[in-house]
C-alpha cells in the first residue's frame, strides 16, 4: 500500500506540473480511477480539461484513446464495426476506440443521442453488444468526457440516465493571477505534457482498486451517507433526488477518498468533500429553485450543513 501511495504521488506531480493549482480536482479525479468510475470534466473552452486526461492517461502505462465527438459521428464509429472482406467472402470485426483502458470522450455532448447512448452499456457493464454479439471491453476500463456547459449551438445534452453513469462530474474553473502567470511561464520554450514520462503500471492500478473495497466504512458512517442522500429526496427545492446509485457511488468514492489520505477506514469529513462532485449531477431542481435564482451546489451544501455528522 506504502509503495503504491508514492507511486501515486509521483502521478499527481505530473498532472500538478500541467495544471496548476487544482490539488482538490486532481484529487477527485484519482479517487474516481482508483475507484473504478468514470468523470465528467465539464468547464468553459481552454481551462485545461483534455489536457488533465491526457496527462492522466501519460502517467499510467494504460492503453489510450481519444475521440472527438461531433453531430456526425455514429455508434460504429465509437464501437467498431464488421467490415467484409472480399476475398474471402466473410465479415471481420474490427475494434473501435471504446476498446481501451482509458477513453477520451472530448466534447460528448456535441454527439447526438444516438452516439451518446452506444456508450451506457459500456459505462455501466463493461461490455458493448454489436451485431447480437457482446464483447467484454479491457480491464480497467474509464471515461473521461468533457464539455462545455455555456455552449448550445450545435450540443445535445446529456440525459439524466448518462449522466447517472458518471461516478463524479469535476469543474476545473480559472486559475489565479499568479497560478497564469506560472502558466504562462511553464510553456515558455516546451509543453509540460511533452515530459510526463509513466510511473504507474496497469497491473499496480488493478491491485490497488481491489484494495480500496477492503477500506472500512463504519455502520454509523454508512448511514451518515444514506441520511445524505434521503435528504435530497425530501428537499422541496429538488424535484428529483439522488438514486441508489448515488448511494453507492458516494460509498465507493469515499473509500477511494481515504485511501489515497493513507488511510484504512472513511470519515465523515470524505464524505463532505465528495459529496457535491458525485451527487450534483444526478439531482434535478425544482421550478420554483431554478427560476428562483439559487444554484444545485447551495442547495446541497445546506443538506451537509444541516445533517447530523456521526461521531
Amino acid at each position: 500500500m506504502e509503495l503504491f501511495l508514492q507511486k501515486l504521488e509521483k502521478v499527481k506531480t505530473n498532472l500538478k506540473s500541467v495544471i496548476r493549482g487544482k490539488d482538490e480536482q486532481i484529487e477527485f479525479l484519482l479517487a474516481a480511477l482508483i475507484a473504478r468510475g468514470h468523470v465528467l470534466l465539464e468547464d468553459l473552452p481552454g481551462v485545461g480539461k483534455t489536457t488533465l486526461a491526457k496527462a492522466l492517461a501519460k502517467s499510467i502505462e494504460l492503453k489510450f484513446s481519444r475521440i472527438q465527438f461531433t453531430p456526425d459521428l455514429l455508434p460504429a464509429d465509437l464501437l467498431g464495426m464488421s467490415l467484409l472482406n472480399p476475398k474471402e467472402g466473410t465479415f471481420t470485426f474490427t475494434e473501435g476506440p471504446v476498446f481501451t483502458n482509458l477513453l477520451l470522450a472530448d466534447e460528448i455532448n456535441r454527439a447526438s443521442p444516438r452516439t451518446q447512448s452506444a456508450l451506457l452499456e459500456a459505462m455501466n457493464e463493461g461490455q458493448v453488444s454489436i451485431d447480437n454479439v457482446t464483447r467484454t471491453l479491457q480491464d480497467p476500463f474509464i471515461v473521461i468526457a468533457t464539455q462545455n456547459p455555456v455552449e448550445h449551438q450545435g450540443t445535445y445534452p446529456l440525459p439524466e440516465a448518462q449522466l447517472d453513469r458518471f461516478l463524479m462530474r469535476i469543474t476545473l474553473g480559472y486559475p489565479t493571477f499568479e497560478e497564469e502567470l506560472n502558466v504562462l511561464f511553464d510553456r515558455k520554450t516546451d509543453d509540460p505534457l511533452d515530459k510526463i514520462k509513466p510511473v504507474l503500471t496497469v497491473d499496480e492500478l488493478v491491485a490497488f482498486q481491489k484494495n480500496v473495497t477492503e477500506v472500512t466504512v463504519d455502520k454509523d458512517v454508512a448511514k451518515y451517507i444514506l441520511n445524505l442522500i434521503t435528504a435530497t429526496r425530501n428537499n422541496s427545492d429538488i424535484a428529483v433526488g439522488a438514486s441508489p446509485r448515488a448511494s453507492l457511488s458516494l460509498y465507493r468514492a469515499s473509500q477511494a477518498m481515504a485511501s489515497l489520505k493513507g488511510r484504512e477506514h472513511v470519515t465523515p469529513g470524505d464524505i463532505q468533500q465528495l459529496f457535491i462532485p458525485v451527487i450534483e449531477h444526478r439531482v434535478i431542481l425544482s421550478d420554483h429553485a431554478r427560476y428562483g435564482g439559487t444554484t444545485t451546489a447551495v442547495i446541497l451544501n445546506s443538506i451537509v450543513e444541516r445533517e447530523k455528522v456521526p461521531k
